[in-house]
């Protein structure tokens, strides 16, 4: 069989580089005008003014054109029509978002986000200033508690416990110098409350190598691996032969029953049998023998989460509508309300939440095969036939804990671990780098595969594999404990004398990845539209059949 595998470069144009300046600049955004009002960095402040592609704009005009050139000499470099992140290696706290509110918009905007999430972020800017205030009021307030409170006790003494005027006074003092400093903490908890709803509806913020673009017309090209028509070769297809879609092959086979599903449970429920089903299992057993041939630690969790569990992976507060939630009078998480799992990354992810780990533990590297539940809110009248969007569908799930200093590498080894998958299977396939438009809302960088499916000449997702950073952990209070380091220029103990403890590291937030290792259902999609025959039969890939009981080829039933 032929293979070919083939990589390619985005180009970027100035053109779209042009969009995504004049963007930043508009009404919508505020873009790098509002940035300047709360960022401390010096960078951060002169950022709008430095910009390279905006220095024809009236509003940063300069006098002459000496400066004119100090200010060229000083732009900073765009990187995919956005501001560099390389400043900013942390996920967003409202200090943070603060002093690099330039950078934020600047990612908001390339993201597309709506005119809500930009305004969330100049709010919670604004907020942090104000809470600023309200600390050094409190703080001031308690000191003059404390000030009154020493010269009572100090007066108490001197007059023997007798409590004069004077002392009276300053009681009184002291106790309203106590509820000042109350009041103002009524105030902190209330912008601390109204800033974490707002930091929680905001993105990740994206790396530096994700293209501009709008959707997925824009996702940048990676590598295609495959001959698409290697396989019909190989199978005998003719030129007027026309491919069936999956579920027509799987009728063939008489393992399709959609009618019966849907009279059970509604639309979007598939019921399959016989071969087809076993064909499934089969898919599900290879996926998970092969993460686990990898490193990854089979894992068995639970199909209900809790609020909390959701809102560390970030599928909540925005998601909510896409999920499947359990009424309270039948069950609860420990009293928060409960969901089922839209994917098994919610509770791989927090096996972790509120722990911290040692860095000689990590990377950590979990799979498992769970079935997933969405109510795809935002799909309605899309890929209504077959198996291509469902409400309940298997994956095998891969999930990566590790440091910031490994997460790029292990991010791109968990993809290459489910690239192998196809490969094996021998469907041809290409990846693909998500553009800011299309990335999801946890992911900082994000590969899709796509699978081809010869029924309709084209390719679909099979699996999306994200970086998120520490994105999630800073949520779920995920952290390890760096190794201790001997200090530069430290001397080794004399003989006899006693080693010096090093000093324990801070805690660190740690960085998570995730991915499908693959979506099962999709590729079943795939096996039968591939490995379907001319006389409607169904040939079984090479790697799946000792999981078939060495089944080679799936006949079409009469």
């Amino acid at each position: 069989m032929h293979l070919h595998y083939r990589k390619s470069k985005l180009v970027t144009t100035g053109a779209i580089m042009l969009s995504a300046a004049a963007a930043m600049i508009s009404g919508r955004s505020g873009g790098i005008r509002a940035a300047t009002a709360f960022s401390t960095s010096s960078v951060g402040r002169a950022a709008a003014a430095r910009h390279p592609l905006l220095r024809s704009s009236a509003l940063f005009s300069t006098a002459s054109a000496d400066a004119d050139t100090a200010v060229a000499d000083a732009a900073p470099t765009l990187t995919n029509s956005r501001l560099s992140r390389a400043s900013l290696p942390s996920s967003l706290d409202a200090r943070t978002l603060s002093d690099n509110l330039d950078v934020v918009l600047s990612h908001l905007t390339s993201r597309r986000a709506s005119d809500d999430t930009l305004e969330a972020a100049r709010t919670i800017s604004a907020l942090n200033s104000d809470r600023v205030s309200l600390i050094k009021k409190r703080d001031e307030a308690l000191q003059r508690r404390n000030e009154f409170s020493g010269q009572v006790g100090k007066l108490m003494r001197e007059s023997k416990g007798e409590e004069t005027e004077e002392i009276k006074g300053l009681k009184e003092k002291s106790s309203q110098a106590g509820e000042d400093a109350n009041g103002v903490e009524v105030k902190l908890n209330e912008i601390e409350s109204r800033v974490s709803a707002l930091l929680a509806s905001l993105p990740n913020l994206l790396d530096d190598v994700v293209p501009d673009g709008d959707d997925e017309a824009s996702n940048e090209l990676v590598s295609e691996w495959g001959d698409t028509q290697a396989l019909p070769t190989e199978l005998g297809w003719t030129d007027d032969f026309e491919p069936l879609w999956h579920d027509d092959v799987a009728s063939n086979l008489g393992g399709w029953n959609s009618e019966a599903a849907v009279g059970m449970s509604g639309a979007r429920f598939v019921s399959l049998t016989g071969s087809v089903a076993r064909l499934e299992r089969a898919i599900s057993s290879y996926f998970l023998d092969r993460a686990s041939e990898k490193g990854y630690v089979e894992v068995s969790p639970p199909l209900v989460v809790s609020r909390s569990a959701l809102e560390g992976t970030s599928q909540l507060p925005k998601f909510e509508e896409d999920l499947f939630k359990i009424v309270p009078e039948s069950h609860t998480c420990n009293g928060e309300d409960a969901f089922l799992i839209p994917t098994a990354e919610v509770p791989l992810t927090n096996m972790h939440s509120d722990q911290i780990l040692e860095e000689a533990d990590l990377p950590l590297s979990y799979c498992a095969l769970t079935p997933c539940f969405r109510a795809e809110a935002g799909s309605y009248g899309r890929d209504t036939r077959g198996l291509i969007r469902t409400h309940q569908f298997y994956k095998v799930e891969l999930v990566k804990i590790t440091t910031p200093e490994t997460s790029d590498e292990e991010h791109h080894k968990l993809t290459r671990n489910a690239e192998e998958c196809l490969e094996e299977l021998k469907i041809p396939f290409r990846k693909m780098r998500l553009c800011s438009g299309d990335v999801g809302f946890s992911a900082q960088h994000c590969y899709d595969l796509e699978a081809w499916l010869p029924s309709t000449g084209e390719y679909r997702e099979i699996s999306s594999c994200s970086n998120t950073g520490d994105f999630q952990a800073r949520r779920m209070a995920l952290r390890y404990r760096p190794e201790a380091k001997a200090e530069e220029g430290e001397e080794a103990p004399k003989k006899g004398g006693k080693k010096k403890k090093a000093k324990k590291p801070k805690p660190v937030l740690c960085h998570t990845i995730n991915g499908s290792g693959l979506a099962v259902g999709r590729t079943l999609v795939a096996v039968l539209e591939n490995y379907q025959t001319p006389e409607g039969d169904v040939v079984v890939p090479e790697v799946l059949r000792p999981y078939m009981g060495g089944a080679e080829i799936l006949r079409r039933k009469q």
